[in-house]
């Protein structure tokens, strides 16, 4: 009787764990399972998330990554903030002072000539060494990664250009219309010294700005492309339809 009793309190030993495995198993199995189902619901509501301009890829990585992108999005405030203070500088200097850019360029090449002049010859009669001038030497790599990428840029804005002269992108047109006519305003009201500088200075604070205030910024950018969007459909209705297509446009239907 005895042996029959251990018999049967060993065989619930093993079912209570069996059923423990397999609870436990199925356990496993639904945390995976809702795992799963949360990771994918979090990628479905990052994908439905707008962003301007389509990007899909962080704002540090979309300017090129590395210390460019390090300087233009201030991860370095010292630095970041040096390079704007000299342009500042720059600007006061040659358009509030009215300083010429070629009067200050012989002005410091003389100046530097003359003080490592006078120190390389004044080296041998205080017993110093004389100053050690660095070898300056442009690399030929840089300056064909230079002028390919320039190239480049050129062949795409001829060929956007050749598009528009076409009629083929009406929407392109409009802004390039829109976009030389404000630069044409611009430069009537400021020379090209300050419009180089207001943009600099755009450039240097708009990412970091839009960087900080991402979320807001993207939901207002929605709703204002959803507005351009009614309204071009209008203008379009309106006005666009009523006007005679040509034969390049035929062909491309």
């Amino acid at each position: 009787m005895a042996e029959h009793k251990e018999e049967q309190s060993v065989m619930e030993k093993l079912s209570e764990k069996l059923h423990g495995d397999s609870s436990s198993s199925s356990s496993d199995s639904d945390d995976e399972k809702k795992g799963s189902s949360s990771s994918s619901s979090a990628a479905a509501v990052k994908a439905k998330i707008y962003r301007l301009f389509g990007r899909e890829r962080p704002v540090h990585s979309v300017l090129g990554g590395g210390k460019p992108a390090d300087l233009v999005l201030w991860r370095n405030k010292k630095i970041s903030g040096g390079v704007l203070a000299g342009a500042t500088a720059i600007w006061l200097l040659f358009e509030v002072m009215e300083y010429h850019l070629l009067t200050l360029v012989c002005h410091c090449l003389i100046l530097s000539l003359a003080v490592l002049f006078l120190w390389s010859n004044a080296s041998t009669f205080i017993n110093k060494s004389p100053p050690n001038i660095p070898e300056v030497k442009i690399p030929e790599d840089l300056t064909v990664n230079i002028a390919l990428s320039l190239r480049y840029e050129i062949n795409r804005g001829f060929a956007t250009l050749r598009e528009i002269g076409h009629g083929r992108e009406l929407k392109k047109f409009l802004i390039v219309i829109a976009g030389l006519w404000i630069l044409s305003v611009l430069g009537s009201s400021c020379n090209f010294l300050t419009l180089f500088y207001i943009v600099f200075v755009a450039l240097y604070t708009v990412p970091v700005l839009y960087e900080k205030y991402e979320d807001k910024v993207d939901a207002l950018g929605e709703k204002a492309e959803i507005e351009l969007k009614k309204y071009y459909a209008l203008f379009e209705e309106k006005c666009l339809s009523k006007i005679p297509k040509g034969p390049l446009k035929d062909k491309k239907h």
